[in-house]
């Protein structure tokens, strides 16, 4: 049967598309990040017009999430983004369709960039393989880690026993500072603390409120969020916004205010949406997103490469000079 590759900047075309709504709906996507509706809040909130390549032979569909950037292509991603992966119908011929996709790319764009890009399941190896076997110039490299928490079947005091004895030390001497709220669904009032928390948090300034606030009211609405307060006199002083599904907890935002640092009100609440996830949820796995913060080592325990992947028309004379520049970068070990 042959496959047929188009390309959707109209995100209802997508939703028309029994088989590929199927595969981008909440009961099969197995993150936040593969779903529709993240995309849709994409375009409502952060101006990211979607470019969503799919190759379809016959109910099998396999999706890669792009964007448009002048005359090049990137992956659909912002800075709330844990990991862009290609999306492919269980069971389906996942290497023929990406090739058969990566092949009409090259009708598209001189140049494409996909990153980050993870490869825990191989994605990147078949992203790569399908590319170059295409006839596209391909570079490879790491881009960013990621951290994150195998549970392994233990309850939370098992797990917080093999944390590293100064975490457990400010446990115990900080707990009773604050006072905790954890909700599963979207509170206003307790948003806006949230908000209030990380106006006043050494974070840098919010990439785009109206974006994070929508996806909190989703997932309040299906029952996945996890959101965290710690209070003080009172006052709100740290906040943590975690989502749960498909066995896995994902910490999307955490801040605690400058001036509540003696308090350690930020290490508390991890603790309780810890045992909240571990304990009640029973989460096999724990995703502290991309970063390398020295804090993540207290509470993880394995960190994970993420990758880019540079992809040129080695024919097309305006790829020569970064062909060129890319291959120098990566014999010099720079790429």
């Amino acid at each position: 049967m042959a496959i047929v590759v188009t390309y959707h900047d109209d995100l209802n075309e997508v939703q028309g598309d029994a088989a590929l709504a199927t595969l981008l709906s909440a009961p099969h996507a197995r993150a936040p990040f593969d779903r529709l509706e993240w995309w849709r809040m994409l375009e409502k909130h952060c101006g990211h017009f979607p470019l969503i390549a799919v190759a379809r032979q016959g109910q099998d569909r396999a999706v890669l999430p792009l964007l448009r950037k002048q005359r090049d292509i990137i992956a659909l991603a912002n800075w709330y983004l844990f990991r862009v992966a290609p999306l492919v119908t269980p069971g389906a011929d996942a290497p023929t369709l990406l090739t058969a996709m990566a092949a009409d790319l090259a009708a598209e764009a001189p140049r494409i960039t996909l990153s980050p890009l993870p490869n825990e399941n191989g994605e990147t190896d078949l992203l790569e393989a399908a590319f170059r076997k295409a006839g596209w110039t391909v570079f490879r490299s790491q881009c960013d880690v990621n951290h994150v928490l195998p549970v392994n079947g233990r309850s939370f005091a098992e797990y917080m026993a093999e944390r590293p004895g100064h975490l457990r030390t400010t446990l115990k001497r900080k707990a009773g500072k604050v006072t905790l709220s954890l909700e599963s669904h979207f509170n206003p009032e307790s948003w806006a603390a949230y908000e209030a928390v990380y106006a006043q948090s050494w974070k840098p300034e919010e990439g785009s409120p109206a974006f994070l606030r929508a996806f909190a009211e989703a997932e309040g609405a299906a029952g996945r969020l996890r959101l965290g307060l710690a209070f003080a006199a009172d006052e709100p002083v740290a906040a943590q916004f975690w989502t749960v599904e498909h066995g896995t907890a994902f910490i999307h935002k955490l801040a605690h205010t400058e001036g509540s640092k003696p308090l350690s009100p930020g290490t508390t609440l991890s603790a309780a949406l810890f045992e909240q996830v571990i304990d009640r949820d029973r989460v096999a796995m724990v995703d502290f997103g991309t970063g390398n913060d020295p804090y993540k080592r207290d509470w993880m325990e394995l960190v994970r490469p993420r990758y880019q992947l540079e992809m040129y028309r080695p024919k097309w004379p305006g790829n020569w000079p970064r062909i060129v520049r890319a291959a120098l970068r990566h014999a010099l070990g720079k790429g």
